[in-house]
């Protein structure tokens, strides 16, 4: 991996664990100066801390992507402080597994908030920046969830479809700028707290998404790809790259070793 010439910047949403922390780790290691954004003030803090004192650059800041105000606030403090040249949109997340039969509109409404207009929000406010700099990058973190549906994950399903129509379609919309459009659709990955908090905090029944899986994805293995796809030469986009676990061929069909 080529490390930028010179220092650029990375914005990371939901960056306090999993994916967002382990992609911040990996593009501070490329040579990015990371910016962590979450909304657990004390958890993006310590990963900036941990970043810092590895001997590479980061800042924190809290940061709730559903809250418009806020995050132009941020954006608007970004400025004259160098330029933005990435960014990733990481945070997201699922809530409950029911049947759309008895689903809860509160929860599909927190979903699409977070994972749809949430990435609006920060993309919306971060576009100019990214466009100024003459090569900037848009990372959008959709799922395999976003391309094929399954029994009891409609809502999940609904708002990672929306995130990768978004991807999609901002692509159209802006060639011919010197943006680039990402996005990364990760399968079975095993993260701290995801299933567990998709199942209100039910241990065993998050436990059982990955019983018998020999070896999901980690968040070292989706931010590796994401490093990957953000470090190719500025001509190269890689529009959409699903990444799973070899026992996973499809959202249905997992290979258990029970």
């Amino acid at each position: 991996m080529t490390a930028p010439e010179t220092t650029r910047t990375a914005v990371i949403t939901g960056a306090s664990s999993g994916i967002g922390a382990a992609t911040a780790r990996q593009l501070a290691a490329a040579g990015y100066h990371v910016v962590v954004t979450a909304r657990r003030k004390d958890r993006v803090e310590a990963l900036a801390e941990e970043i810092t004192a590895a001997g590479h650059r980061a800042t924190a800041h809290t940061l709730d992507v559903t809250d418009r105000a806020a995050v132009d606030a941020f954006a608007a403090g970004l400025e004259g402080r160098g330029s933005v040249d990435v960014l990733v949109n990481n945070a997201g997340g699922a809530l409950g597994a029911d049947p759309v039969a008895t689903g809860d509109p509160a929860e599909w409404r927190q979903m699409f908030e977070t994972n749809v207009i949430g990435t609006l929000h920060v993309t919306q406010a971060l576009l100019p920046a990214l466009t100024a700099t003459g090569d900037g990058t848009v990372v959008v973190l959709s799922s395999t969830a976003g391309h094929g549906t399954y029994e009891g994950g409609a809502g999940y399903v609904a708002a990672k479809h929306g995130a990768h129509v978004l991807a999609e379609t901002l692509r159209l919309e802006i060639v011919g700028t010197p943006v680039r459009v990402i996005e990364i659709a990760p399968g079975m990955v095993k993260t701290e707290g995801f299933a567990t908090t998709r199942f209100h905090g039910d241990e065993e029944r998050a436990a059982k998404v990955y019983a018998g899986v020999a070896e999901p994805l980690t968040a070292d293995d989706v931010a590796d790809t994401i490093t990957w796809a953000v470090t190719r030469p500025s001509h190269v986009n890689i529009d959409l790259l699903v990444v799973r676990p070899r026992a996973q061929a499809s959202n249905t069909k997992v290979h258990r070793e029970l």
